[in-house]
């Protein structure tokens, strides 16, 4: 009985492709607030989820692109720096899902700690104390209100108002 059992255990592991755990390092390219392509490879950080770029937020009643400032945020910590980029056997539509790092620092802690991201629970409360932190000092989207992002997502699909 105990073979189904490390069957079971082993093989969403062994059910990915070869090398696709592999260590990625390079230079990056930002396409929104928690998602790169380093060494031309998609990656989305892990346990995080940033506004889409086009999504805006409402602060001192008026609405700002934060999902700009996201983006932006992230193009600031990874420019013109080497990101080395640990996956994690997570399935995504495109790429890999990863812990990265530049110079020693998790990008996805960092954007978190910056209020530029929310801790992304289905992966984890790996960010809850950075997101604890953002909040308590009006970081970045915590100095107004706004949607989480999946809720934004969610609400664009059914044609819902995306207004913060």
């Amino acid at each position: 009985m105990v073979r189904p059992l490390i069957f079971l255990v082993l093989w969403p592991i062994l059910s990915w492709p070869a090398g696709a755990l592999a260590e990625i390092v390079g230079s990056a390219e930002v396409l929104d607030g928690d998602t790169l392509v380093v060494a031309g490879q998609r990656v989305r950080l892990w346990g995080i989820d940033a506004p889409e770029v086009f999504q805006r937020c409402r602060r001192n009643d008026e609405t700002w692109r934060c999902g700009m400032w996201s983006t932006t945020a992230l193009v600031y910590l990874v420019h013109r720096k080497t990101v080395r980029c640990e996956p994690r056997p997570a399935r995504v539509r495109r790429g890999v899902v990863a812990v990265c790092f530049v110079e020693g620092v998790d990008l996805s802690a960092e954007m978190v700690r910056l209020g530029w991201a929310l801790a992304y629970r289905r992966h984890g409360d790996d960010y809850a104390d950075e997101e604890a932190e953002a909040r308590a000092a009006r970081a970045g989207l915590w100095a107004g209100k706004f949607l989480p992002p999946w809720e934004w997502r969610r609400r664009r699909r059914e044609g819902a108002p995306t207004n913060p």
